[in-house]
Formats: structure tokens, sequence, C-alpha cells
């Protein structure tokens, strides 16, 4: 990744092979933000007519790259967008300035070095500057983020090689920890985004839980792997009744960070179907390339887990990742067939392409066994999510509306886009089955909702819980934006970091 440093050097004077500057859309034209005074200056006080000159608006997602005069030290400046000019007095939006410097990262990949001259008047503007940048640098190498080819194309897209914060005051403790903070949580989104878009050949349950386990070795987690034989003599029907038509075979990881003096613990429970073809209920044409993302979920979870370890959150969390690949073979889960999932209840399965679901009841039966304060499920779950909320939005369902509206707040608080849904108590009958206690499918509409609500059939009674739907965002197929890449995005990792600071700290009941 990308390195980061917080740089005492103004605009004018910093050696870089760039200098990032944000422009803003004012009623006039476009407006230069703080942090670029001297960079202004050298421009006589003209650069924002320069840069209008040049087509430059202030908009979002703009990037506009001018030479720079002879009062600089960086051979160019680069001017990024940062929407609407706040009011008189105001400051810039954290979301604003997170998706201008993942836009300026993006502009500048295969340079060297950047100074980046964006408005940071306080500790958390500096992290969502950190944070964007680190992000948006981000570049998938097979190997390993940044592994480098040997070719020129490789070399002018390697990422961002160094990010030098400006204006950001290293001797300071908040803006320090800020930067720290911006690095681990941009890390361990990477460390996901990897996983996401490694080939499914490469990440099957085995491979995924072996990268926990060494994980856990470096960061001093648990890490507690159930191999197939363990699950099946454990009962575990959910994720043995997926995996079974595939040569890889499942695994359950239990991943546990523990503080000392923490006084809550979360469980987040995550889908991660390494691979999903549908199983018998086979995939059309045209629906299987992107599937390797399916494990999104797990990811995620796990990413979320380390990231708490390295920031020594006051919490204990506690990651489950349901890993399977869904395929299918003689041996196969057939529509039809009935599981006895862990905890005992019955499924019929109506559709073997519902199978997130099946993984996700299991690890949620098993998580609510140790009775955490909460439990969170993050999973790539539903098509009617996409439908209901587009690709850069993951719905948010709960069996309790305050910890629902928590958790849309801390989304929102993080830049990361959802909203709360609800769980219509007369979508249960339609999961009714003649032969066991539910089945996996339900009627159409409302289809995510209906995944909402099967799966909190597994949550332990008296236990708050919240799921996450993030079909849509958690993999991105158009072109790159802000700090979001192509392929993998690492969502609700944000979120779920933040849950557990909140909870750490107390703010949450």
């Amino acid at each position: 990744m990308s390195a980061l440093t917080l740089s005492t050097s103004s605009a004018a004077t910093l050696r870089a092979d760039a200098i990032v500057i944000g422009v803003a859309k004012g009623p006039k034209g476009p407006v230069v933000a703080p942090g670029a005074e001297a960079v202004d200056k050298a421009f006589d006080g003209k650069l924002a007519a320069v840069l209008e000159t040049l087509g430059a608006t202030g908009a979002e997602g703009e990037a506009t790259k001018l030479p720079a005069p002879s009062g600089l030290k960086a051979p160019v400046v680069l001017a990024v967008g940062l929407g609407d000019a706040p009011a008189k007095d105001d400051a810039f939006g954290y979301e604003a300035l997170r998706r201008a410097a993942g836009t300026a990262a993006r502009a500048l990949a295969g340079t060297k070095k950047a100074g980046f001259a964006l408005p940071v008047e306080d500790a958390e503007a500096a992290n969502a500057v950190a944070e964007g940048a680190l992000l948006g640098a981000y570049s998938y190498r097979p190997g390993g983020n940044g592994a480098a080819k040997k070719d020129d194309k490789a070399a002018k897209s390697a990422p961002l090689a160094e990010i030098a914060l400006l204006g950001a005051k290293p001797r300071d403790k908040a803006f320090k920890a800020a930067a720290d903070r911006a690095v681990t949580v941009a890390e361990e989104v990477n460390r996901a985004r990897d996983l996401v878009n490694m080939p499914p050949n490469d990440l099957d349950p085995k491979t995924f839980a072996a990268a926990a386990q060494t994980a856990g070795k470096e960061f001093g987690l648990k890490v507690e792997v159930l191999d197939e034989k363990a699950l099946l003599k454990g009962g575990f029907g959910g994720i043995m009744g997926v995996g079974r038509g595939s040569d890889a075979p499942p695994r359950l990881v239990r991943i546990a960070y523990t503080h000392p003096k923490a006084e809550k613990t979360l469980a987040f429970v995550g889908k991660g179907i390494t691979y999903d073809s549908g199983g018998i209920s086979l995939k059309p044409a045209g629906h299987n390339e992107t599937m390797k993302c399916d494990m999104a979920g797990a990811a995620a979870v796990f990413a979320a887990v380390v990231a708490a370890s390295r920031l020594g959150l006051r919490v204990n969390v506690t990651g489950w990742l349901a890993l399977a690949e869904n395929m299918p073979s003689g041996s196969a889960t057939r529509p039809g067939d009935v599981l006895k999932m862990y905890g005992g209840k019955t499924v019929e399965v109506l559709n073997t392409d519902a199978e997130g679901r099946l993984v996700l009841g299991d690890a949620l039966a098993r998580a609510s066994e140790e009775n955490p304060d909460a439990i969170v499920d993050v999973a790539t779950l539903t098509g009617a999510m996409v439908l209901a909320l587009g690709n850069r939005t993951f719905g948010i369902m709960a069996n309790d509306d305050a910890f629902r509206t928590s958790l849309y707040e801390i989304a929102e608080e993080v830049g990361e886009q959802a909203w709360p849904m609800p769980l219509p108590a007369e979508l249960r009958k339609a999961m009714d089955s003649p032969v066991a206690d539910f089945a996996n499918m339900g009627e159409r509409m409302g289809g995510g909702l209906l995944a909402g609500i099967f799966l909190k059939e597994f949550v332990g009674e008296g236990i708050t819980w919240a799921h996450l739907d993030i079909a849509g965002p958690a993999y991105h197929e158009s072109a790159p934006f802000g700090y979001t890449p192509k392929g993998g995005t690492g969502s609700a990792i944000r979120t779920l970091v933040r849950l557990a600071e909140h909870t750490a700290a107390g703010d949450l009941g």
C-alpha cells in the first residue's frame, strides 16, 4: 500500500512529483479551497481563473492537471473537485474530502510522491483525506497489492507510492492518531479487496481459512477452523449442504479478538461463498463471471476483526466466516432436499442458488451460543436488494429499530451509502413448508426482506441483531470513482470498525 507521511512542508516548498489541491463549485465559478493558498500565490492569485479557462468547475470527480509555475518545487498541480462550496464559516464534509483525495490518488497512478494540500482543519478531516487517498491508490496485483510487473504499462498503473499530507500537524497527537487509524483501516479494506478480487481457483474455503490463520498468528487473534469432518460431526447442515457439491470442501472459521478490559462483545458473521454457480439451480449465462465476489461478506468480517485488534479497541470482537463453494455435481444438494441446520431447525431447499442464507443460518446459530451483546451479519445476499437500492447502497435490517438506526447513522458517518429496511412479519408465511420447519424461498416480491426474515430465525432469543445486504456495493463493475476501484470495494468494513469503536467507547446501549 502507499506510504503516508504527515509533512511540515508547505505546498510551495515540498519536493514531490505533484501537489494536490481542492477546488469547489462557487456561485460564480470555481473556488480554490483552503490549503492551496501557497499554490494560488504562485499563480499570482489567478489559479481559479486558470482552472475555469481549462474547463474545471469544482464538481465532484473532476481532476485537472496543469504545469506548476516557478514558485513551486513540484512540477505538476492537480486540482480535484470537492463539489459545492460550503456556506461561509462551514467546513467541507469529510466524505467530500475522502472522495476528492481518492480521485487524486487514482489520477496520480505511476507517480512516486504527491503532496496533498486539501482542507484539513481538524484531525477528522486529516483522517478523511488520508483514508481517501490510501483507498483511492489501491490497485489489485496478482500476488498481492502493489506487486510490480516488469512491463511499462504496469509501472504506469502502479499505485501512487507516497502520500504526503500537508497542514496536518505531525506533532499533534490527534492528527497522528488520525493518520495511524487511516493506515490501519485502509490496509484492512485493501486486504478484503484483494481477497474479493482473487480468482476463484486461487481462493477456495481452505485457502481462505489459511489466510485467517496466518493473520491470527500475526496479530495475536484466536483462530479456530472447522473442516468438513468437524462440520458434519457438529451438525452444520446448512454449510455442509451448500458445500457438498464441490471438490473444495467447506469451512467455518472463528476468528476472535479479545481485550482484557472489554465490557461488550460483538459478533460479526460473514457469508463466504468463494464461488457461486447457483448449484443445481444453475445461474444463467452472463451471471457467473463475477461470482468470485460472493465471499465479500466474509472478507469484510475478517478485515474488521483484524482492524479492531490493530486499533486496540476496548471491545471483544468475534468473526464467523461461513465458507463454501456452491457447485453442481452428483453429490450436490437438490431442490426439494431438506437440511437439518445447526441447532436442529429443518429447511426445505427450494432453490440451491439461495445458498447464502443457509451457510449464514448455521453461523448465526453458532454465534448466538456465545451470547454476544450484538450480532451483525454481512452478505452479498440478494439480487432483490440491488433492484431496490442500486449498486452503491447496502440495506440494513434488524430485530431492533434503535440498533438499525444506529448502524445507518454509523454508515453515514464513515461515508458508506446504506438504507434502513423493514422486516415485514407477513412475509414469513410465504416460507412455510409441508416437509420442514420452513423453506429457503418464499414469494418473489420483497425477496431481499424475506431473506432477512429467514436469517432472523437463527438468531438467539434476546440477542440484538442486524443484517447488512451488500449485494450492490460489494463489487463495482463500472469505471472507478472517488476512492472506489473497479472490482472488490471492501464494502461495510468501515461501518463495522466504527461500530466497534462506538461500542468500545460506550456510545451505544
